[in-house]
């Protein structure tokens, strides 16, 4: 059986209650709910969160919220490792084992069921611990600047600076939507990206929701692709 594991805290500094606030018409963290029952790869799929509205609005949307998560895994500063373990061991204290398990983060409305089904169909091959989305960045960062005192710019890595951009090895980073692994791999091992098969999202469905004009674009975003 494979488990979905949504965490989603009641607190949000920089965009307040941005796991429930509303985008093109449903709470956001609704996207990520439907996301995983599109996959149809799930036997449950449970939010872990430590907020009462926020289990609400999931159990609304089709999700389970079988347990509050405790305060000390709820701060800014907790990682999401330990919460993913958490709830595998508080789902096996009632019986209930996984062979995989996928955390999905709770804003990501350009989720699709296959890229969670090519991400597990990756990690299934065997060759990493963890399986996890990644998309291309939009520049080569071998051509990356910098900037001194005086406001000067200078080549970060000056042995590329005449080579076309066209030539230069691509290079990926955590695009923050899903990382899947077996229910041990969870349990042992807290580097999600140092053993981990990249499944390559397109850059325009990878929008990092942090800041108000992050949630701007992707409203924006949403209504050139519907």
């Amino acid at each position: 059986m494979n488990l979905c594991v949504i965490p989603a805290r009641g607190g949000s500094k920089r965009i307040p209650r941005k796991n429930i606030k509303p985008f093109a018409g449903k709470p956001m963290i609704a996207y990520a709910i439907e996301a995983a029952t599109d996959s149809r790869l799930f036997s449950r799929i449970i939010v872990s969160t430590d907020d009462p509205e926020v289990k609400e609005v999931s159990q609304r949307y089709g999700a389970e919220a079988p347990f509050l998560r405790p305060a000390e895994l709820s701060d800014d500063h907790t990682p999401t490792v330990p919460v993913i373990a958490h709830a595998i061991r508080t789902l096996g204290q009632t019986g209930q084992s996984f062979e995989y398990v996928c955390c999905i983060y709770p804003c990501v409305p350009f989720l699709k069921g296959k890229d969670l089904v090519m991400a597990l169909h990756l990690l299934k091959k065997g060759q990493a611990d963890y399986s996890i989305s990644v998309t291309e960045y939009p520049s080569p960062i071998q051509r990356a600047l910098k900037m001194d005192a005086q406001g000067c710019i200078h080549p970060r890595y000056p042995e590329f600076e005449l080579i076309r951009t066209q030539d230069l090895e691509p290079n990926y980073h955590d695009a923050g939507q899903f990382y899947w692994g077996t229910s041990k791999t969870w349990q042992k091992n807290s580097r999600l990206h140092s053993s981990a098969v990249g499944c390559v999202i397109p850059r325009h469905r990878a929008v990092d929701i942090d800041e108000d004009q992050d949630w701007e674009l992707a409203e924006n975003l949403r209504q050139i692709l519907i």
